[in-house]
């Protein structure tokens, strides 16, 4: 599925499921609650804090799939064209920073 496709899945499942997208600084918070739940799991399993019991059976994949979700319908009640949006910035990340990554001795 491209991003393109992503924006008017979530589109469809809100005018079918949902009465209409939360405000945008509704969904701002959303967003950030959705990334502290992805922190978490990372500082917790990843880092060096130890994990609770009642977080082992969190699903990464599950939370990080809801900050897409929060980011695709951001960019669909803002106008953005996230696919357009991410072409271009893969482009210019590649242009910029290929021989950056390459010569950095910190990567090596």
């Amino acid at each position: 599925m491209n991003i393109k496709n992503a924006q008017l899945e979530v589109d469809n499942w809100i005018k079918e499921h949902g009465v209409r997208y939360f405000n945008e600084l509704t969904n701002m918070a959303q967003l950030t609650e959705e990334v502290g739940e992805v922190a978490r799991i990372i500082a917790r399993r990843y880092g060096e804090q130890s994990e609770k019991e009642s977080d082992k059976n969190k699903d990464l994949g599950e939370e990080l799939a809801d900050v897409v979700f929060v980011v695709l319908c951001l960019a669909n009640q803002t106008g953005v064209d996230l696919q357009a949006a991410f072409d271009k910035k893969m482009d210019l990340k590649t242009k910029r920073d290929h021989d950056r990554h390459h010569n950095n001795n910190k990567l090596k």
